[in-house]
């Protein structure tokens, strides 16, 4: 848990352990601020496959490292 005590997805946790803040995610991916909010803290929500694709990437470009939306998405 980050932030104010609250639960967060695995994408929220793992921008947590590489330092990428929701905005930063929000500007890379053109994705509006309250969709990364969703993917970062709703558990229940599942983006689109579209939106995972972008998420993802934009997870890679910032962190330098490879991820799938396998990692965050069943």
């Amino acid at each position: 848990m980050a932030g104010l005590g609250k639960e967060r997805t695995a994408f929220g946790e793992y921008l947590d352990k590489i330092g990428v803040l929701q905005e930063r995610i929000s500007e890379e991916s053109g994705l509006t601020r309250n969709t990364i909010s969703r993917a970062c803290n709703d558990l229940d929500y599942v983006p689109k496959k579209a939106v995972q694709k972008i998420l993802v990437e934009a997870a890679r470009k910032l962190s330098g490292r490879f991820v799938s939306s396998k990692d965050f998405w069943a």
